[in-house]
């Protein structure tokens, strides 16, 4: 039976919630829902491996795995976390799968709810990157998306969560989310605004987070959705598709603030209902078509979902008001571009036409396609992937690069368990029999951990310092 736990449910919080709550539900089963530990739950990464593959590489662990009914690519799991933490797994480590919460694999299943071609999003305020990396695999790394965090602190995570999951084609930027309907007009064919609320769905995970909860509060913050989902609004061409969301419970930041863009452009917004998304999203659906889910109908994090489309243009807002600055990357010219494809081949990295390469100095990126419009009308922290620096003998090929662009079927060397932990401890590998190439891509579960050169009888670790891991791996339970 699960653990009751003390969570903090403030009277005047009660009050709100049972003015929200529709009459089928009651204040007894949400309060016992809230008091529950959240069950776990992970999203396999469709980029790197399939929903079947990966069910068959876990079954020996005994992971007890339910689907979610929302995401055909989420589960819950139950699993032993005490010999193992989840986040240690050669699975997760090798990009496999994303510890996400199946309520917020909603708002991604509803973003792509008509099956219709997408070609550039906005996850307008994206950190840790559960949804952009989601949008990724639906996308099947092809277009762009524009992935921004307004936090400097949560972009470095961000980005690592990106080059795990091996994703191509997201530019980053660090704005305040209100300066894209001005900066970046019509540009986009589906945007995810996942806004910044008070957090009221999150209390079995946090049994405080109610602890500074207040209706003026709510209030404040819904004033301040209102100006993000009014510039995304503007950001988003007509036809294209908005999907607003938050992990939050009270009416004010949820259907009010769809109710004001909808009465601010009467004329140029509609509401796309949401029941048949899923078997059973009837349940958690509004009288305006929303999907407003209390924590007991699916025993999942407190959460809504609204998906609006832009029936016309509106005028456009005024020009933002800061420079976007010399950008310092040129596109790189054909000659010099066939020599890096063909040294990059050599090693078994390879992309094709939806990257471009271009040049900063020594270094060497390639950016999705897609976002080279955008290029001069807002600043990027980065784009794309940095895919190598230039010294006297060649190239320097960059981690980030191997774990998106590695062939491991023609350059992998299969490491041991064993031997996989080392590496992730940013030790070299003594391995029994050695490669025939100086370089190799080393692989463990057939998926691309980095590039070794061979120096002797020892490959040399290439890992970034940062990532290296201590404390108890996957190898310690084999």
């Amino acid at each position: 039976m699960a653990q009751i736990r003390s969570v903090y449910l403030p009277d005047e919080f009660l009050s709100v919630m049972r003015d929200a709550m529709p009459a089928a539900l009651s204040m007894e089963s949400f309060i016992a829902s809230c008091q529950r530990p959240l069950r776990r739950s992970i999203r396999i990464n469709t980029l790197k491996i399939s929903v079947s593959d990966f069910l068959a590489l876990v079954a020996p662990h005994g992971w007890q795995l339910s689907p979610i009914p929302w995401c055909e690519e989420g589960f819950w799991i139950e699993r032993d976390e005490e010999a193992l933490p989840l986040g240690s797994t050669a699975e997760h480590l090798g990009g496999l799968f994303y510890i996400q919460e199946a309520s917020s694999m909603l708002p991604v299943a509803a973003l792509f709810a008509d099956d219709a071609e997408i070609t550039r999003v906005m996850d307008v305020a994206a950190a840790p990157g559960s949804k952009t990396t989601q949008i990724a695999a639906r996308m099947a790394n092809q277009g762009a998306i524009l992935a921004n965090e307004y936090a400097a602190s949560r972009v470095k995570v961000l980005a690592a969560n990106i080059s795990r999951c091996g994703i191509q084609n997201v530019a980053l930027t660090h704005f305040d989310g209100r300066v894209f309907g001005a900066a970046l007009p019509e540009c986009f064919d589906a945007i995810l605004l996942d806004a910044p609320c008070s957090g009221e769905g999150v209390v079995r995970k946090d049994p405080d987070a109610l602890r500074n909860w207040s209706v003026a509060s709510n209030l404040e913050i819904a004033a301040t959705q209102r100006e993000l989902i009014d510039s995304a609004f503007h950001a988003l061409r007509p036809g294209g598709t908005l999907v607003y969301s938050t992990c939050t419970l009270n009416r004010e930041e949820n259907e009010q603030v769809c109710q004001w863009l909808l009465a601010r452009y009467p004329d140029a917004v509609c509401v796309e209902p949401l029941g048949d998304l899923f078997n059973g999203a009837q349940q958690a659906l509004t009288e305006e078509g929303f999907l407003h889910v209390f924590p007991q109908i699916f025993d999942c994090e407190g959460f809504f979902v609204a998906r609006l489309r832009k029936t016309a243009a509106v005028p456009a807002l005024d020009a933002p008001g800061y420079k976007t600055g010399k950008f310092p990357f040129t596109p790189m010219k054909p000659k010099e571009a066939q020599e890096v494809v063909r040294a990059a081949a050599s090693v078994g990295l390879s992309w094709d036409e939806h990257l471009h390469l271009w040049l900063r100095d020594k270094e060497i990126w390639l950016f999705p396609a897609e976002i080279e419009a955008l290029i001069g009308q807002v600043r990027f922290s980065r784009i794309g992937l940095k895919l190598a620096e230039t010294f006297n003998k060649g190239f320097r090929w960059q981690h980030e690069a191997v774990i998106a662009l590695g062939d491991v079927d023609t350059h992998g060397f299969a490491l041991t368990a064993q031997q996989a932990q080392e590496w992730y401890r940013g030790r070299d590998v003594y391995p029994q029999t050695a490669p025939q190439a100086n370089e190799v891509i080393v692989t463990y579960q057939d998926q691309p951990l980095g590039l070794a050169k061979k120096i002797g009888s020892r490959l040399k670790n290439s890992y970034p310092r940062e990532l290296v891991r201590d404390g108890k791996l996957f190898a310690d339970e084999i």
